[in-house]
Order: structure tokens, then sequence, then C-alpha cells
């Protein structure tokens, strides 16, 4: 009897160890996912805009760049309009390849260790028609 009444102390000594490492991570896991954000490259309405050209992100977000109208497009971070001046974090979040056909898409994934701050965007054959834009990483 006495080796029943110890197995079962065990068993519950380890079932309930296991209960609280497995508790500790989600009380100490972030409270917040990492996003995916969509942008259209070029307005429902054919304008040369990208739609929206205002975001708010955090870091390790991603912002899915979606070829909508009047093709072909890209998205290119301004190397001297990010919080860090960095050529090398600006070419990293670029996608310079054009994208020729409706419907096809890229993806950026900010760092988790992106700085805080605005990150201005454009895309280069139409950047003259204004078709630029801006992420904000809060």
């Amino acid at each position: 009897m006495k080796s029943i009444a110890s197995s079962l102390r065990r068993f519950s000594l380890v079932v309930l160890t296991m209960f609280l490492v497995i508790s500790s991570f989600a009380v100490f896991s972030d409270s917040a996912a990492a996003e995916t954000y969509t942008v259209k490259m070029g307005t429902d309405k054919g304008m040369l805009n990208f739609q929206p050209n205002k975001l708010t992100i955090h870091p390790g977000d991603t912002i899915k760049w979606v070829n909508n109208k009047v093709p072909p497009h890209n998205v290119v971070f301004d190397p001297t309009k990010n919080p860090t001046k960095s050529a090398a974090l600006a070419k990293s979040l670029s996608h310079k390849q054009l994208l020729m056909s409706p419907k096809q898409s890229t993806e950026t994934t900010f760092p988790a260790d992106a700085p805080q701050g605005e990150y201005s965007f454009y895309c280069e054959p139409h950047r003259g028609a204004g078709m630029v834009g801006k992420v904000t990483i809060e």
C-alpha cells in the first residue's frame, strides 16, 4: 500500500510540475502575435497610389504587397527616410523586382528589433506620379 501511495504522490507532483511549466509559457509569452497587413499596389479605381498609403504596425509584423491595377509595380524603402538612415535596412525591406501581373504579391516582414519611427517607401516606376507611402512602427 505504501508503494501505491508513494507512486500516486510522485505522479501528482509530476503532473503539477508539468502544469506549472506549461502555464508559465502562456503567462510570459508576448500578448500580441505578429500581424499581416495587405497593401494594394494601385487603387481599385486604377489610380497610381498604394492603398492604404499610410500604415501603423509593430516590429515583427508583415506587409503583403498585392499588385492591383496599372502594373508594373514594386516597393522600395528610402534609405534616407527611416529612423536609422540605414541603407542595409532599407534594402532588406525593399522588393525591387517588378510585379507584372494582377494579384501577384510579395511580402516584407519587419525585424522584431526594428526601430520605432517612420519608414518611407515608393514604387520606382510611379514615384514621380506620387505613388509613395509611409509605415510607422510603434
